[in-house]
C-alpha cells in the first residue's frame, strides 16, 4: 500500500497540488498582500476568505509547536545519552502526560520560531532557510542510504533487508484494492498534500507576495514542486525501508505513534550506530520542523501587519503571544485539561488533535474548495495564468490548470470534505 499511495502522491502533486501552488503563489504576488487581505483585494465581497485563510496558520502554530517541543525533547534525549530511556514501553505518553516538561520544551521549540520571523525575511527567514535546508537534505540523504543497508532477524527466524523494504515503498501492490480503498489513498495523499506544498494555510500567499514582478513565476513553481517531491520521497526511503526491516509490513501503520513509541524501539535495536542514526534523525526533524514553524507563523504575522499597518516587530510579538496562550492550552490537554471527544470522522481526540481536526479536516479543505471557486468561476483562469505569464514566460501546463482550478480540484476538495466531517465514507 506504500508504494500505491506515492504513485498516488506523485500524481496529485503534479495536477492537484500544482493547481493550489500556483493559484496561491500567484494570488500574493498579484495582490503583494498577505492572506488575510490578499482576497479582499481580489474581489471585495470574498474578504470573508482572508480571515478563515488566516485562521488555519493561527490555529496550527500552537499544536505545531507542540509537538515541535515534543521532538526537541527526543533530540535532547538522545543527545545526552537517554536513548535507552525513549524505547521503554509506556515513555512517549509518560512524557506528554507531565506538566512541566512539554510545556519548557514547547516555548523553547515556539522561540526560536518566533526569533527567526521577528529577524525579518532576508536576515531571518531567507538566512535560516540557506543554513537548515541544506543540512536538512544531506542528513536525509544519509539516513536514507543508511535504511538501505540494514539487515535485521526477528525472533521468528525471518530475515528482512532494506532493499526489500525500498522494494515494499515504490513497487505498487494493488492486490484487495477496491474502488472504495483507493478513493481512501487519493484522500489521504491529499491531505498530505496541504501539508508536504503548504497550501490552504495562507502561507504560499504570504510568500508570493514577497516574490518580485520580474521572477519566473513558472519556474519558480515547477522548482518548488521538485524539491518538495524529493524531499516527500527520500524521507519516506529513510523510514519505510527501516520500519520494514524491523516492524515488517505490520509496523508500517503505526501512524502518528510511529516517530515517537516505533522508532526508538528500532534505534534501539540497532545498537551502538542507532543512537547516532537516532542523533541525526530527531536533529533532522527538528530542522525541518521549526522550517515549517517559521512559515506558519509568517504567515500570521504578514496578515497582522498588512490587516493593522503595525511593524514586523509588534506583530510577531502579537502572534507569539497568542500562539504560546494556545500551546499551553494544548500541553495541558494531555494532563490537567484532558478529556476524550469523538469527531465526526470516527477518531477520538483530545485538545490538540480536536485543533489538527478543524484545520486540517475542515477549514482548509474549504479555503481551498472556496479559492477555487473564486478563481476558477468568478475571477478566471485566466486571472491567475495571465499574472504567470506576465513577463512573458510561457506558463506549462496551462490546459490542465484551467481543467483543474474550475472541474477537478474541486469536486476532489468536496469528496475529502465529506469524507473529513463523516459524511461519505470511502473504505
Amino acid at each position: 500500500m506504500a508504494a500505491g499511495f506515492l504513485l498516488v502522491y506523485l500524481v496529485l502533486a503534479l495536477t492537484f497540488g500544482f493547481t493550489l501552488l500556483t493559484t496561491e503563489v500567484a494570488i500574493g504576488r498579484k495582490t503583494k498582500q498577505s492572506p488575510l487581505t490578499a482576497y479582499k483585494e481580489l474581489q471585495p465581497k470574498w474578504g470573508f476568505l482572508g480571515i478563515l485563510a488566516c485562521l488555519v496558520p493561527i490555529i496550527i502554530m500552537p499544536y505545531y509547536s507542540s509537538i515541535g517541543g515534543w521532538v526537541l525533547h527526543y533530540f535532547a534525549a538522545f543527545l545526552s545519552g537517554k536513548s535507552e530511556l525513549t524505547a521503554q514501553e509506556g515513555y512517549f505518553g509518560g512524557f506528554i502526560t507531565q506538566t512541566s516538561a512539554p510545556l519548557i520544551f514547547m516555548f523553547i521549540f515556539m522561540l526560536a520560531a518566533a526569533v527567526i520571523v521577528f529577524l525579518g525575511v532576508d536576515k531571518g527567514i531567507e538566512k535560516c532557510s540557506k543554513i537548515l535546508m541544506p543540512l536538512l537534505l544531506i542528513m536525509i540523504i544519509g539516513i536514507a542510504i543508511f535504511s538501505l543497508t540494514i539487515t535485521h532477524t526477528d525472533d521468528n527466524g525471518v530475515t528482512r533487508s532494506g532493499l526489500e523494504g525500498l522494494a515494499v515503498y515504490v513497487i505498487p501492490d494493488f492486490t484487495g484494492m477496491t474502488i472504495g480503498k483507493f478513493l481512501t489513498v487519493i484522500m489521504d495523499a491529499m491531505g498530505q498534500l496541504f501539508y508536504s506544498l503548504s497550501v490552504a494555510m495562507g502561507i504560499m500567499i504570504a510568500y508570493g507576495s514577497y516574490m518580485k514582478d520580474d521572477v519566473n513565476m513558472g519556474k519558480s513553481i515547477n522548482q518548488i514542486e521538485i524539491f518538495d517531491t524529493l524531499v516527500a520521497f527520500l524521507a519516506g526511503m529513510m523510514i519505510i525501508p527501516a520500519v520494514f526491516v524491523f516492524l515488517g509490513k505490520e509496523g508500517m501503520t503505526a501512524g502518528p505513534s510511529l516517530m515517537f513509541i516505533a522508532l526508538p524501539k528500532i534505534f534501539s535495536a540497532m545498537g551502538g550506530i542507532g543512537v547516532i542514526i537516532g542523533i541525526v534523525f530527531f536533529m533532522m526533524v527538528l530542522f525541518a520542523a521549526i522550517t515549517s514553524a517559521v512559515s506558519i507563523m509568517e504567515a500570521i504575522v504578514a496578515s497582522f501587519m498588512d490587516s493593522f499597518h503595525i511593524t514586523r516587530r509588534v506583530a510577531c510579538v502579537i502572534s507569539f503571544v497568542i500562539s504560546l496562550a494556545l500551546a499551553v492550552v494544548v500541553c495541558l490537554g494531555y494532563n490537567h485539561l484532558y478529556f476524550e471527544l469523538k469527531l465526526p470522522n470516527g477518531s477520538v481526540g483530545q485538545v490538540l488533535d480536536v485543533m489538527d481536526y478543524v484545520s486540517n479536516n475542515v477549514m482548509m479543505p474549504i479555503v481551498s474548495i472556496l479559492t477555487c471557486i473564486l478563481i476558477g468561476w468568478v475571477l478566471g483562469p485566466k486571472f491567475i495564468t495571465d499574472e504567470v505569464e506576465k513577463n512573458g514566460g510561457r506558463m506549462g501546463r496551462k490546459a490542465l490548470y484551467n481543467v483543474m482550478v474550475r472541474f477537478i480540484a474541486p469536486i476532489l476538495l468536496f469528496i475529502l470534505f465529506l469524507q473529513s466531517i463523516g459524511i461519505l465514507h470511502l473504505a
